[in-house]
């Protein structure tokens, strides 16, 4: 079933048959509608349960226009009857599977987590939290920081990928003005300034696993939450079968392109 979150009648359809519901919104400008849409119907319908996915220390940094959208939605969980459980993870692991080029070509880690490092998670920890999490009752009203193990810098990332990849990787260090304006060549204007505050913000309060945190993951989990460098290594070595494969490509089109040549007849 397709639904429009922005599609008040789409969503209500969507929701046909529908005991519990999963709450995951993109980080658009219109975050915030799309989550009340989502939650309204889900109270109209009575729902079992509602599990959300939020953000870690949400209500730490109201200047970010998509934690502040959470944080509205998840005010609105808690006033109102229906069950709910939120989950709030970390930065995820898997956007540095965006920075091949990066790190193969320019030999840089670009991503300004300073010096005070932030608690970084795989997205596999948060899909096993949130299946759990739906199914099961003892989760009702919980809110779960989900962090990884590890506390990881810039400089500590830099180091990690300089040893799986033969090559020395440089950390550049904060400069937030030229992050942002590089940002806006992938990006929208606005989404770049709302994930500047969001690194800036990372660098000012700190986004380091509080106390019993960990604690908790592993608990609710039944297993420790995977480690960063397990995932630089799972993704190092996909880059590098990419590569080879590149390379074996190029080498089967050059053989042909001889061949060819070296049949055809000469014109004269």
């Amino acid at each position: 079933m397709v639904g429009d979150l922005l599609d008040p009648v789409s969503i209500d359809n969507a929701l046909n048959g529908v005991d519990k519901l999963y709450l995951l919104n993109a980080v658009v400008p219109d975050e915030l509608t799309q989550g009340l849409i989502a939650f309204g119907l889900a109270k109209k319908r009575k729902l079992k349960h509602i599990v959300y996915h939020s953000v870690f220390k949400a209500d730490h940094f109201k200047d970010v226009p998509h934690f502040a959208s959470k944080v509205a939605i998840e005010n609105a969980l808690r006033d109102f009857d229906v069950p709910f459980t939120i989950i709030r993870p970390n930065y995820f692991f898997q956007n540095d599977a965006l920075l091949k080029s990066p790190l193969m070509d320019a030999g840089i880690y670009p991503v300004p987590l300073g010096t005070p490092g932030i608690s970084a998670v795989d997205v596999r920890d948060i899909a096993e939290a949130a299946a759990i999490a739906l199914t099961s009752e003892e989760h009702y009203g919980k809110t779960y920081n989900i962090n990884g193990p590890e506390i990881l810098s810039g400089a500590k990332a830099a180091s990690i990928w300089s040893a799986l990849l033969g090559k020395t990787i440089r950390y550049p260090g904060e400069d937030m003005d030229a992050f942002e304006e590089q940002m806006r060549k992938k990006a929208p204007s606005w989404s770049a300034f709302d994930i500047r505050m969001m690194f800036q913000g990372y660098l000012q309060r700190g986004f380091v696993a509080g106390d019993g945190d960990l604690k908790t993951l592993t608990t609710l989990l039944g297993h420790a939450p995977r480690r960063y460098e397990d995932f630089a290594k799972e993704t190092a070595l996909e880059w590098k079968k990419d590569e080879k494969s590149v390379k074996s490509s190029k080498g089967n089109q050059a053989t042909r392109s001889v061949r060819k040549h070296d049949y055809e007849p000469v014109q004269t």
